[in-house]
């Protein structure tokens, strides 16, 4: 999972991912790409390791992506639109300045979304019209094209002509035939408004904004200070100002949340292991997550939830409750499932 952060410049990117990654440099080259991959916390996979005592702990992992500033003579050859580092991010987190700068306007969050918003849209109009360009020349010339993909294009445009970004379409932001273009304003995005150090609060003036997108409040530079410190340090500096959990665990949540994951568990003694899977997948592709083998030869999956387990008191106990239960690969995993793999090559 790799989410992209994108914003006006100004908005606190550089703090946000630092604060996320707790990847702080003294000197940046603001033209590198910088890449932060941290362990998802997940007090289930704490509670199991002290289960089994594995040699082994394995969180899930979440990745964020901060791109450096374009080389508009390199990277326009490539991608026209400007977008080329970010098109690989399966989701966006667009920060938003919701702090005042000495010197400076004040904020306004409402506004500084929409200029983002309408490039990414411009964006994926450029290659909208320049594909259905193709495809019409092609027809031209006799050359067979799907049948599929002229229609679900020209709902695209039309949309993308509205200036409706293409995530508000779920059934079209998530068609396989689209997955080659990396439509920018398709992936599901996280809106965080970048706060002072003191206030907490949703900007004025955004309801329509937080009505229909994911949004979330972040005090950037209060969160940035927060990464630097010890452990025992931090908990006393979230006491002070009266934070409930720090800002990368509660990013990581919504992260989760607007890509539609979830986690499944492998224990035993050689390692307890946290799965990222998407919500509604089969028992028989979760299985592929692990291994191709273990799809191809897949029998069946054990099945225990992490709650029957905490309620049973042990794996065995929960056999014995009838709590453990074999499912075949339509299965859908749920969130929390325990899950031994049966299979054969």
């Amino acid at each position: 999972m790799k989410l992209g952060l994108i914003g006006l410049p100004g908005s606190g990117k550089t703090t946000i991912f630092e604060a996320l990654t707790q990847n702080v440099l003294d000197s940046l080259n603001k033209k590198e790409n910088r890449v932060g991959t941290i362990k998802v916390p997940d007090k289930r996979l704490d509670v199991l390791s002290g289960m089994y005592q594995p040699k082994k702990t394995t969180n899930a992992q979440v990745e964020y992506f901060l791109p450096g500033m374009m080389d508009k003579n390199k990277d326009k050859t490539k991608d026209p639109t400007g977008w080329i580092q970010i098109r690989e991010c399966d989701a966006l987190i667009h920060v938003i300045r919701n702090f005042g700068i000495y010197g400076s306007e004040k904020p306004s969050p409402r506004k500084d979304f929409q200029e983002i918003d309408m490039e990414l849209i411009l964006a994926d109009l450029i290659v909208v019209e320049k594909r259905l360009e193709r495809l019409k020349l092609d027809r031209k010339r006799g050359k067979k094209t799907d049948q599929e993909e002229f229609p679900i294009l020209k709902e695209c445009l039309e949309t993308l002509e509205n200036e409706i970004p293409l995530r508000k379409n779920k059934e079209l932001a998530d068609s396989h035939l689209l997955r080659g273009y990396a439509f920018l304003s398709a992936k599901p995005m996280l809106v965080l408004f970048n706060n002072d150090d003191e206030n907490n609060s949703i900007p004025d003036n955004t309801n329509s904004l937080t009505s229909t997108e994911n949004c979330g409040i972040i005090r950037g530079k209060l969160e940035h200070e927060l990464a630097q410190m010890t452990s025992e340090d931090a908990q006393d500096f979230l006491k002070e100002f009266n934070i409930a959990s720090s800002a990368r665990d509660r990013v990581i949540h919504q992260s989760y949340k607007i890509l539609g994951l979830i986690s499944f568990f492998t224990v035993g003694p050689d390692e307890v292991k946290a799965w990222t899977i998407k919500k509604g997948t089969s028992a028989v592709d979760a299985a592929g997550a692990i291994h191709s083998d273990i799809k191809k030869g897949f029998i069946c999956a054990e099945v225990l939830s992490y709650e029957d387990l905490m309620n049973a008191g042990s794996y065995q106990e929960a056999k014995k409750k009838g709590t453990v239960r074999l499912e075949g690969k339509t299965y859908d995993v749920l969130d929390g499932d325990i899950i031994n793999f049966r299979f054969n090559i």
